[in-house]
């Protein structure tokens, strides 16, 4: 026991001592981590982290509509063959289903079935198309203030 008493001083005194050479001197320096992140790699990292992360929300959104099938609404069965606002939250819409054309109110709170019809034989004549795409409007609205830019400064 005496033995391990004197072993084990030695060795705390040997810990003490500086140590000799070019190894020993690297060894005893501090570790230098990698150079610190600039903010601009930081920003850099979030924002691509940010697109990976709707990226797949988006992938997952697509591939889970083109798995769904008809599960989801999107079957031939049932379409909306046109609607007019009567309120500031109210429609009447005209729903085609199977060959029957349902008028429902639809409000915030709740869908009423209004009457039913006999699909028309002239039906598709008198299918409203879906409103023009936003991109056509907002290139339209942008075309005409470009005009009227022109027109002030001549």
């Amino acid at each position: 026991m005496r033995r391990s008493c004197r072993l084990s001083g030695w060795l705390a005194a040997l810990s003490l001592l500086p140590a000799a050479g070019p190894a020993a001197a690297a060894a005893s320096a501090p570790v230098v981590l990698a150079a610190t992140p600039t903010p601009f790699s930081s920003l850099l990292q979030v924002i691509l982290g940010l697109a990976v992360v709707l990226g797949a929300i988006v992938g997952l959104a697509w591939l889970f509509r083109r798995m769904s099938g008809g599960m989801l609404g999107g079957s031939n069965r049932l379409r909306v063959v046109s609607g007019v606002l009567v309120g500031q939250r109210e429609k009447v819409v005209i729903v085609e289903l199977e060959g029957e054309w349902l008028v429902l109110g639809v409000t915030s709170h709740s869908v009423n079935l209004l009457t039913k019809l006999d699909r028309p034989p002239d039906a598709a004549a008198d299918v409203v198309p879906p409103g023009e795409p936003f991109a056509r409007w907002l290139k339209a609205a942008m075309d005409k203030g470009r005009q009227q830019s022109e027109v002030v400064n001549k």
